[in-house]
């Protein structure tokens, strides 16, 4: 049994913190940042200025030193329940998904190379595990790494790759050996070496604001100093990172969905139909609460969960559960929540409309729901 999830008086001055944050630079920002296609770089320099960026580097490298999960969920749970997913995508890159190969893989000399303006938010990271035919099979990866004097010499292509547009670094996953487990491993890329090349920033149905791109390598000459830990552990340490990884989904579907169920309660209230307010209809009675319920689970089962991986317990399978049940929890709460409200829910001026497209790519990064049910099925010994 895990211990219960505690926030101190600390982490309650945090999120006020972050809160005013949201409130006073992402929310104005927000529009403009969907017509753009792409986040301003004073979003990460910003958050960088107030201590919100790579909580875990420690003090000699720039960093505050604090490896707590807590403020990683904070961060993310603020931006999302106010419709900033794509802002939120972009942090928890800087922050859960990308960090952790920078700290846990990398020597002194590299820490002290990359680490300083990731923190400041002046470095952005991403991320490149997809290719155009391997999404979900890391070990179908095909783009290669071949060995070349001090430089690997890097060919292939990514796809789906998120901070596409503004990354200063990129971790990348390449082959170094025919193995399809044993034959990938993992380099830190500078987007400004001759033969890199970025895509179109691709156009998708939600997350406008975040950048996703295509990224190309023709004879890319990687220097063998930007090797993450060993050659030929890609694979490994790919695996290792990634139930933080759904954890932070996690986080930021179940923040989102009561974000997006408080407006729609607020919404039935004044909105009338046949003379009184929806709120009083015993379909959309059921409907909130139902969802209110399912909600409450999940954000009990997400803070076991969190707890968990504070002490270094939660495994691959049960993030795997967490990540499908409440990613799936957000799409259909945002699904529903749009249904009340009509056909002006259907209109993007309308919060709801954009909870509902930024909600369904959930289910699909980070792990499919059917991957996601195939590591259960696993853990399960079947």
């Amino acid at each position: 049994m895990s211990a219960r999830l505690e926030y101190t008086s600390e982490h309650h001055q945090f999120r006020e913190m972050v809160h005013d944050f949201v409130q006073q630079t992402v929310v104005p920002a927000h529009e403009r940042w969907e017509e753009a296609g792409c986040l301003d770089r004073s979003l990460f320099t910003e958050a960088g200025k107030l201590g919100l960026l790579a909580f875990s580097v420690p003090e000699e490298f720039g960093g505050p030193g604090v490896d707590d999960f807590r403020y990683n969920a904070i961060v993310v749970e603020e931006l999302q329940r106010v419709g900033a997913a794509a802002e939120a995508v972009a942090i928890s890159l800087q922050n859960d998904i990308v960090l952790p190969y920078l700290t846990d893989l990398t020597t002194d000399e590299q820490k002290h190379r990359w680490l300083p303006g990731v923190v400041t938010g002046e470095t952005i990271i991403g991320i490149a595990m997809t290719e155009p035919g391997a999404g979900s099979d890391l070990a179908g990866i095909r783009t290669t790494a071949v060995r070349d004097g001090d430089h690997y010499v890097v060919n292939g292509a990514k796809t789906f790759i998120s901070n596409g547009q503004t990354g200063d670094l990129f971790v990348i996953a390449a082959r170094t050996s025919p193995d399809r487990h044993k034959g990938l491993s993992l380099l830190v890329v500078d987007p400004n070496t001759p033969g890199f090349s970025r895509g179109r920033n691709l156009e998708k149905i939600g997350l406008h604001a975040q950048d996703t791109s295509e990224l190309s390598f023709t004879d890319v000459r990687v220097p063998a100093e930007n090797l993450l830990g060993e050659e030929g552990r890609g694979f490994y340490q790919l695996m290792n990172n990634l139930p933080q990884e759904r954890l932070s989904l996690a986080v930021g579907a179940v923040a989102a969905a009561e974000g997006v169920l408080a407006e729609t309660l607020d919404y039935v209230k004044q909105r009338n139909a046949f003379g009184s307010p929806i709120s009083g209809l015993q379909n959309t009675q059921f409907v909130l609460a139902e969802l209110a319920t399912e909600l409450d689970v999940a954000r009990t089962y997400l803070d076991d969960c969190i707890a968990e991986h504070l002490t270094g317990q939660l495994t691959a399978a049960r993030a795997a559960r967490l990540k499908w049940w409440t990613t799936e929890l957000q799409v259909r709460t945002a699904d529903r929540c749009l249904q009340l409200h009509g056909g002006y829910g259907y209109m993007r001026e309308y919060p709801v409309a954009r909870a509902f497209v930024d909600a369904r790519i959930q289910t699909i990064y980070g792990g499919t729901t059917e991957i996601m049910k195939t590591i259960i099925a696993k853990d399960l010994g079947i």
